[in-house]
């Protein structure tokens, strides 16, 4: 009895390009925004919103799941968790402002000082995988490490002498950071659409080595 043929398997690869440009956007954009807010320049969170939700959460959130797709593990961690960060915080904004109802007579706002510290702990072990990753990152991280905690204390001692120096290194820290955030996405965009580095994001510190840990000889 003749053999029939084996049907040939055709294996299609979907090709993602990099988010991380996107998702850095995102996190500059919204940081640009809010510090306007902490720096005085602009007044109010009601139109800080939109950007908290769609530049901080959707876009960042949107490149994470990209990044879990390419198997990028450092981007899709970081960029869900720090989108995630903004959708939480646009709807404490929101029901600050009494968009979802009255706000109820034992609503504390000082919890969100704990979400900002529960943050910063996560943030610490972030930055130790950002030195391994490129200057630019690393120093974004670091400045995140100072924004989340002075936020903390900010809300935490507010009317203060303490919280107003807080709220200050939480205002400059967060500029800084919008202000590295738009050159490392604009430096990931040209460097991966040119295909060679034009923008340099720094060489990774080099203190920790990726993989299993050396046999002692």
């Amino acid at each position: 009895m003749p053999q029939q043929p084996s049907p040939h398997l055709t294996e299609t690869k979907l090709v993602l390009s990099d988010p991380t440009a996107l998702g850095v956007f995102g996190l500059a954009m919204v940081t640009f925004v809010a510090a306007s807010q902490k720096m005085g320049w602009t007044t109010g969170v009601t139109y800080l919103i939109p950007w908290a939700l769609f530049l901080g959460s959707l876009a960042q959130i949107w490149a994470s799941t990209i990044d879990f797709r390419k198997n990028n593990y450092f981007g899709a961690i970081v960029l869900g968790a720090y989108g995630l960060f903004w959708v939480a915080v646009a709807m404490h904004w929101a029901t600050s402002l009494g968009w979802f109802g009255k706000i109820a007579d034992n609503a504390d706002p000082k919890q969100l000082a704990f979400a900002c510290i529960g943050y910063s702990i996560f943030s610490v072990f972030i930055m130790i995988a950002a030195f391994e990753a490129n200057k630019v990152f690393a120093a974004i991280l670091v400045l995140i490490n100072i924004l989340l905690p002075a936020l903390a204390i900010s809300i935490l001692t507010k009317g203060t002498p303490l919280g107003e120096l807080s709220h200050q290194a939480a205002a400059w820290s967060e500029l800084f950071i919008s202000l590295l955030g738009f050159y490392a996405a604009g430096a990931v965009f040209l460097n991966s659409y040119f295909g060679r580095s034009l923008l340099p994001l720094g060489q990774p510190m080099g203190w920790i080595r990726k993989g299993p840990a050396q046999p002692k000889a």
